[in-house]
């Protein structure tokens, strides 16, 4: 009969430039997919030389490379009798593209370029690439030679076109094009597409699944039919964690899930599905069916290949599956565990040194690298061989299995609590009691002499020692006693951890950025006010509306206003508005040098990518703060004008 088809998209823990790493993975999902009975396998966006190559795509070398594997790939017995579909970049008539190439059996079908580029936020793909503008139309593409050594063709379609094999129609979407108002899949499916696809570079940002989720079931809600979307998973080089999300949907539901925070390099989904189920949902579609036969129609590139067999009829189906979301909490565990994880395998270091404070940052970041070794306890409980191999490379013992995380954190980290004349007993009590639940290897030592040494230096240079406010100081000496700390002394503590454990290599510092990353529930003072005269709910509050809502102070004030007009006089709002803005102004600098860290949430201040300002202000904000105080005074005189009417 042949109806049913088997389908296969993954998740890939590609890393940038790691051409011959990034070869072995995908050979690894096809083999996969083929095992599952797979007829056709996705992966994801620019799988072939990592996604997160940045200005690397201008250099011809990537072309190169990329287009190397893709001839190690056509040519690879693993790819035979199976549609693969790979992603990277290809230049056409001197201008670069993001592609899909879509091959069977040693020949190419089709090269399709993206349409729609991610330009916000974190992504920067028209620095590097050109949208393909060109709808439903395509232009001849000349192989390189080295591909036609392979293929044995000289050219092969580019453009906006879509596959028909012997039982179905299937039509390419690219990461980006999925999220906006106009997808491609709308006028696919029209055109009696029936399988969409997406090859997808998404990173994590919190509750994002969410989004993808109902984006892909509310396109097969609204049109019918079978959607893929494959995605990279891990760090491949910078602040980004990909966090998979791998799935497969037809009709509104979705039927294979992958995970989203995972070890595994490699994780290939399959599901079969009956093409009889998509057609016979559109079949009552009316007002579907009247817009169908008003639309363009595509180029159709045909493929001699069916997706389903002749002898299908007692092959069992799919079924549906609710999709299982995480937790905030979860999601603030697991991203930067397993961030953290690819970060200290790949640089191959032999751990992480921190400074714990006895503070909540500093607790947090020490809690994510516990939260580390429970995932990569588990992950070689459940048999994953890369990451016991790693696990042994990192801590240099061929034999050794990791069982307990508390262990096992005792030999990547080392956390030290720096003691001084101003330290507390409290905090090193924390500190202490921190490191003996997470299992890390903790040192105690006072940093009274350096800090003895650097005043003294101080005092000779300038003939004058500083003072705190509290012993008759100013704020300025203040801030600069707070920051009194030796630069050399970690890089001694490392030396002197190496002296005592000989078996380790050098330790990289902690990602001292995660400290914005929230702690997890492991416990941890929290101050009800903190030292910069606002709390950590009314900082998000003022970080959500800079960054997400794009609100000055003026806006933000104006905002402040109805969100806070029962607790809040407009005075204190006013006053609330200008201390953070006069803050942020003066610490703005320190975002340039800032420490890379994990991109987890949309009003991140990162300055190196995200959230691109000057570091050099005008503090005093003379214009923007002159606008706010007009508006009080005219809000007070109203107030005041209503009490006097009501006497």
């Amino acid at each position: 009969m042949g109806r049913k088809v088997t389908v296969a998209t993954c998740a890939l823990n590609q890393w940038a430039l790691d051409f011959e790493g990034n070869l072995q993975r995908i050979l690894k999902s096809i083999e996969i997919a083929k095992q599952k009975g797979a007829r056709y396998r996705l992966g994801p966006e620019l799988e072939i030389c990592g996604y997160g190559c940045w200005d690397h795509y201008y250099e011809s070398d990537t072309l190169l490379h990329s287009l190397q594997v893709l001839a190690a790939l056509l040519e690879s017995p693993v790819t035979q009798d199976i549609l693969c579909d790979v992603g990277m970049p290809v230049m056409h008539r001197n201008v670069r593209y993001n592609c899909r190439v879509i091959f069977l059996n040693r020949r190419i079908l089709l090269i399709r370029p993206k349409m729609a580029l991610a330009n916000e936020g974190n992504y920067r793909e028209l620095r590097w690439f050109t949208p393909w503008s060109r709808s439903r139309q395509t232009e001849e593409y000349f192989l390189p030679r080295m591909i036609q050594d392979v293929t044995k063709q000289e050219t092969v379609p580019f453009g906006d076109a879509v596959l028909a094999t012997r039982d179905t129609c299937i039509g390419s979407e690219i990461c980006e094009e999925l999220w906006t108002p106009q997808s491609p899949h709308i006028a696919m499916g029209l055109d009696g597409v029936e399988i969409f696809t997406n090859a997808s570079g998404s990173h994590h940002v919190l509750r994002k699944a969410h989004a993808r989720v109902d984006l892909v079931t509310m396109a097969t809600t609204k049109n019918g039919g079978i959607y893929l979307l494959a995605n990279q998973k891990g760090c491949d080089g910078d602040r980004l964690y990909y966090d998979g999300c791998a799935m497969i949907a037809m009709n509104g539901a979705v039927f294979a899930q992958g995970s989203q925070f995972s070890l595994d390099d490699v994780e290939v989904l399959t599901a079969t599905l009956d093409l009889e189920d998509v057609r016979s949902y559109r079949a009552e579609m009316s007002s579907r069916n009247l817009a169908a036969s008003r639309a363009s129609p595509y180029p159709r590139v045909k493929v001699d290949f069916a997706l389903s067999c002749h002898e299908d009829l007692l092959q069992p189906l799919s079924e549906p599956v609710e999709w299982r979301y995480h937790s905030v909490g979860e999601e603030i565990s697991l991203g930067p565990a397993c961030w953290l994880w690819d970060f200290l395998r790949r640089s191959q270091q032999a751990g992480f040194f921190l400074p714990l404070s006895g503070g909540l940052d500093s607790a947090a970041t020490a809690c994510l690298v516990h939260s580390m070794c429970c995932q990569v306890c588990e992950a070689v409980r459940n048999g994953n061989q890369e990451v016991l191999a790693d696990v042994r490379t990192l801590v240099s013992e061929a034999g050794y299995t990791p069982e307990d995380p508390r262990e096992l954190c005792g030999r990547l980290l080392t956390t030290c609590y720096m003691a001084s004349e101003n330290s507390s007993q409290e905090t090193s009590d924390r500190a202490r009691e921190l490191a003996q639940q997470i299992g890390s290897h903790h040192i105690g030592l006072s940093i009274d002499p350096a800090v003895t040494a650097v005043m003294s230096i101080f005092s000779v240079v300038t003939g004058k020692r500083p003072l705190f406010a509290a012993h008759g100081g100013s704020s300025k000496e203040n801030l600069a006693l707070q920051n009194v700390q030796p630069p050399g002394l970690p890089d001694q503590v490392r030396l002197l951890q190496r002296r005592h454990q000989p078996h380790r290599r050098h330790q990289q510092d902690g990602p001292a950025g995660l400290h914005r990353v929230l702690h997890r529930a492991l416990p941890a003072p929290r101050p009800a006010a903190e030292d910069m005269g606002m709390t950590y709910a009314e900082l998000s509050v003022y970080g959500r509306l800079r960054k997400i809502a794009k609100t000055g102070p003026y806006s933000m004030f104006c905002k402040l206003l109805h969100l806070w007009r029962d607790v809040c006089t407009p005075r204190q709002v006013a006053d609330k508005v200008k201390r953070f803005f006069s803050k942020y102004s003066v610490n703005r600098h320190k975002m340039t040098t800032l420490t890379p860290a994990y991109h987890a949430e949309s009003y991140s201040p990162d300055d190196n990518r995200f959230d691109l300002r000057p570091f050099l202000y005008h503090v005093g904000w003379p214009w923007q703060f002159r606008c706010i105080e007009n508006q009080v005074l005219q809000l007070e005189r109203r107030e005041r004008q209503g009490l006097d009417g009501v006497d």
